[in-house]
Parts: structure tokens; sequence; C-alpha cells
């Protein structure tokens, strides 16, 4: 079962300092039918005008993954992290207990943007923490690179849930191929360019698609593309 979603279809608000894009139920907008996929709560693509952002708030039981894809963002928290994400940088934060936190532009000129992530942890009750990891977009040619999963690995941000997220740059003509479980659901979302999945199923940039019930997937491209995939549970 594969189903695409087009980047039209998420629901988009401008607020003038903050312009995002929401591919499930968040904050203003809800959808009794659209509130996650397997553990997936939140998929936002935010952009931030330069010297603003979202001042401290709080956050509990969640999984919750940034990855900045231009500019740079400054996080701290109540774990007493500071840390500034620059695009090649990936967060991740468990809220566990109880966290408090700012993700703010500190740049007076450049806008920031970056995909926020959250997911449900395995287990409740888990001590906050922070990590931050980095890739080079030369390891992401024609290849799934992990960036985050609960397997440990070099540059692998570990997550407290059954899952792992990929980024992959296909070349003009690159193809892969995923090897997965029927079991388990598979997330995909273009962040740019053009994909076509199983020989049939077109997607462009910002598109995302659910799918399950899928033991393998084939990803082509015939101009290149820079996407994320995620591998959880159903």
């Amino acid at each position: 079962m594969l189903t695409i979603y087009p980047a039209e279809s998420r629901y988009t608000s401008d607020h003038g300092w903050l312009k995002t894009s929401h591919s499930f139920s968040f904050a203003d907008y809800y959808d009794p039918a659209n509130m996650g996929f397997g553990p997936m709560r939140v998929l936002n693509d935010d952009i931030v005008q330069p010297s603003k952002g979202f001042g401290r708030h709080p956050h509990r039981e969640m999984e919750i993954v940034s990855i900045v894809l231009k500019g740079q963002l400054e996080h701290t928290d109540s774990t007493g992290s500071t840390e500034i994400i620059r695009s090649g940088d990936v967060q991740r934060m468990s809220a566990g207990t109880g966290v408090i936190h700012s993700e703010m532009n500190p740049s007076p000129t450049e806008e920031v943007n970056f995909l926020q992530l959250w997911f449900e942890p395995e287990e409740r009750g888990l001590t906050p923490s922070y990590e931050q990891v980095s890739y080079n977009k030369s390891e992401l040619k024609d290849q799934l690179r992990p960036i985050v999963s609960k397997e440990l690995g070099d540059n692998v941000a570990h997550i407290h849930q059954d899952m792992t997220i990929y980024l992959s740059e296909l070349t003009a003509g690159g193809s892969l191929d995923f090897e997965g479980s029927p079991s388990r659901n598979v997330f995909l979302f273009v962040i740019e360019g053009d994909i076509r999945v199983e020989h049939e199923h077109i997607m462009h940039t910002r598109d995302s698609a659910r799918i399950s019930e899928l033991a393998s997937l084939r990803i082509e491209s015939d101009t290149g593309a820079f996407f994320m995939l995620i591998d959880l549970p159903a």
C-alpha cells in the first residue's frame, strides 16, 4: 500500500517571522484522520526569519529530531545544551520526563529552513537528553545514509524507538533499493527534485508518501533528487 501526499496538501501558515507546513496535525491544524503514521507524530517544514525563532517552551515524552537544510539554528535547553546546528547537522532531543528548550535563528541576515520531526518513544519516563551529529553530502550519493537510529553507529544519533531515518541524494539517472519488511512502515519525503517509486509513482519536491505492507522499494531519479526515508514500526 502506497499513498502519496502532494506538497500542496500540507497545512501551511505564514506568521511573518515563520512560514511552516505541517504534514500531520499540529498546533492550529487538527485533522483526526491525520494524527500520525505509526509512532511518527510530526513533520514540520519551517522557515524562520533572521533573529527570530521559538522561545523557551516545554516538551514531554517525545523524541524530537531537527534537520537543518539551509542556514543555522541555535538550540538551548534545560539539560544545559547550547549548540549551533547548520546544514549537514542533525539534532536529536529526548524530552522524556520534561525539558524546556528554545530554537532560534541566530543570523541577523539569513533565514533558516529546517525539518522538525516528532516520534513517540518506546518507553516513557526517560531522562531528557540531547545529541548532535553531522553528515557529509558525499556520503549520500546514490545510497541511504542513516542519520538517526535505534542502532548505534558512527555519526548516527541514537533514538529511543525502533526506527531509522535515512537521507539520500540520487544523481541524475541514479537508483537504489531499500530492503524493508512487509510488517513495517516506510515514510518518504522529497526534499528537492523528483523521484520515481516502484517504477510508476512519481514524487516531486516536498511530496511525501506513506507506505506499508511492502518488503522492498525501488527508488529512481531521472534528474537527481535529495530525499528522506524513514523505516518505522507499523
